[in-house]
């Protein structure tokens, strides 16, 4: 049967798929000459949380040197005693002395307010406080309380994320909403109370920041809610009615897998609306489980939407009935391993190594393809193919591999490529 003739409109361009980034303000976090911008023009930035006790000055300062060095970019600590927040000046010098110039996060609730007021070293040694308007206080108590936490941040030149939870939202907000929701002619959902109710709450603190003396460029804003759905509703309604920066996390996410696609579900759909400055994927670690998967997850959504490149990225098929020998899923799993564990020093010595790509294929269908498409690939035999394995280089046909040495092999062309390609004399 004759394909049928394509129309002129099927000839047009394909449209380009990410809109324009949303305008917001630029806010930074600062710590000595580390200056990491947020919002504006900056790229989206990726932050994470220790689990650590504090007090604990050198377990949490190891656990933020490993969040840093596996890409984040900013990392929250707890703050919730006077002894921890007499340890953050010392997990700031230990920090300083093992050269990790990472911003830190203060995340302060219930007693923030005398936390930053009565331990002004714990204050000076953040970068930013991060403030939820459902944990300051009740009554008179609470703008009482959330202005002496503003000025705490006005007197030391640090920026603020007004942090809404709807797992803590101020219940006298809520309640009210609740009220007028039901003198309504036609009531809304009462989901829809609860989401007009977050939003509320973080623009009504960031206006009432700004009062007491907190620039538009030092309020970061998030409204975190546990459900996809309700996460991608209420930060489609928060970007419309402000240009704060806007911080993004699926809170609550879960373990392993949910956790890791609930996480990109939500978040993905937002940043492809333009929508977010900064990610956290708030993963529940499975035990023993190190703390940077939350990261390592958070720069996979950046890198697979191309908003930016981390680590150099490894093609492999799924495998199927062609593919019966493991010998692709274990090169494939190697050289992924391989390249993650080289980047820490390749950054500095080969700039641009990060948009690497290399394709570690198991037969000839999609193999010599896809290999192709990438930087470097290799198409490995399948299930009853010629025990060879072509390798392409730059689009080309390099050399073919053979025997029982081709992962030693595949492994040695790569690293020359990279010093070929993003070394010292190469032109790019």
């Amino acid at each position: 049967m004759n394909a049928p003739e394509p129309t002129a409109a099927a000839l047009e361009p394909i449209a380009e798929a990410l809109p324009a980034p949303r305008r917001s303000r630029q806010a930074r976090a600062v710590w000595g000459s580390r200056v990491v911008t947020i919002g504006g023009d900056a790229p989206v930035r990726v932050q994470s949380m220790t689990n650590t006790d504090t007090v604990d000055v050198i377990g949490t300062a190891i656990q933020v040197k490993e969040l840093a060095q596996a890409g984040s970019e900013l990392v929250r600590i707890t703050v919730n005693t006077p002894e921890a927040a007499d340890a953050v000046p010392h997990i700031r010098d230990q920090l300083d002395r093992m050269g990790i110039d990472v911003p830190l996060i203060g995340d302060f609730h219930y007693n923030g307010h005398r936390l930053l007021s009565e331990h002004p070293a714990c204050a000076q040694a953040l970068s930013k406080y991060r403030i939820n308007p459902g944990n300051v206080g009740k009554g008179d108590k609470r703008d009482r309380q959330f202005a002496q936490m503003v000025e705490a941040a006005v007197r030391w030149d640090k920026c603020v994320r007004i942090g809404v939870n709807w797992g803590s939202l101020d219940q006298e907000l809520l309640a009210a909403l609740m009220d007028e929701n039901a003198a309504r002619a036609q009531p809304w959902a009462a989901q829809q109370v609860m989401y007009q109710a977050l939003v509320q709450s973080a623009l009504g603190s960031a206006a009432f920041a700004r009062e007491i003396g907190l620039a538009a460029d030092q309020i970061l804003i998030s409204c975190k809610v546990s459900g996809v759905r309700d996460l991608i509703a209420v930060y489609r309604a928060l970007s419309k009615r402000c240009d704060y920066a806007l911080h993004l996390g699926l809170t609550e996410a879960g373990m392993g897998t949910k956790g890791t696609v609930a996480s990109a579900a939500a978040l993905s759909v937002l940043l492809q609306e333009g929508i977010g400055d900064t990610i956290r994927v708030s993963l529940t670690p499975a035990p023993g489980e190190a703390r940077t998967q939350e990261v390592v997850v958070a720069l996979e959504i950046l890198q697979s939407l191309g908003f930016r490149s981390f680590n150099p990225s490894v093609t492999a098929c799924p495998g199927c009935g062609r593919t019966t020998s493991t010998t692709f899923q274990e090169l494939a799993q190697q050289i992924d391993a391989f390249l993650r564990a080289q980047m820490p020093v390749w950054k500095a010595r080969y700039p641009g190594v990060e948009t690497l790509k290399v394709a570690v294929m198991g037969c000839i269908v999609n193999g010599p393809g896809e290999s192709k498409h990438a930087d470097i690939g290799i198409s490995l035999p399948g299930t009853g193919e010629a025990p060879a394995a072509p390798v392409f280089i730059d689009g080309q046909k390099a050399t073919t591999l053979r025997g029982s040495g081709i992962v030693d092999e595949f492994h040695r062309i790569v690293e020359d490529y990279v010093e070929r390609r993003f070394g010292a004399g190469a032109t790019h």
